[in-house]
């Protein structure tokens, strides 16, 4: 990312800022709808996750000058994400959505730079975060306990 980037990143988002829980629910309405599946990893109760969104939107965005100090940090993130079931593929229309809801959010002020700007920013922590999660084994698939009988005689 050049600094011009993380500049106009920086300077949109605080557009966002204000109108942060809006933001959220934007996201995760357009997220669920173009990948539906993905809803069955959050609770039904949104509204800490829709906080925790922001609020780590907010961390990276205003840390793009200084990215080194929180690779570590977007790292633990896509590690702690295959413990959630999230596949790499699933990537992909968490950017759309985000893309998305910066155009509807900021309107005229999503200039073609602006976008270009996002569309590297996530891609960049997309590329740190997949990278950190191949790292991990995923968890084992979920089976089904069986009876009594079945474990002594199956």
């Amino acid at each position: 990312m050049t600094p011009d980037q993380v500049k106009l990143v920086q300077d949109s988002f605080k557009l966002v800022e204000p109108i942060a829980p809006q933001a959220a629910e934007l996201f995760y309405g357009r997220l669920f709808e173009i990948a539906p599946k993905v809803r069955s990893l959050f609770p039904n109760d949104m509204s800490q996750q829709k906080m925790k969104l922001m609020s780590m939107i907010g961390t990276a965005v205003n840390n793009l000058h200084q990215v080194e100090k929180i690779i570590p940090a977007v790292q633990d993130l896509g590690r702690k994400h295959v413990g959630y079931g999230v596949t790499a593929e699933q990537y992909k229309p968490v950017g759309e959505a985000l893309i998305w809801t910066l155009e509807k959010g900021l309107g005229d002020a999503f200039t073609p730079d602006v976008k270009a700007a996002w569309v590297t920013t996530y891609q960049t922590l997309e590329k740190v975060m997949t990278d950190a999660a191949s790292e991990v084994a995923p968890p084992p698939a979920v089976t089904q306990k069986k009876g009594f009988f079945a474990r002594m005689f199956g």
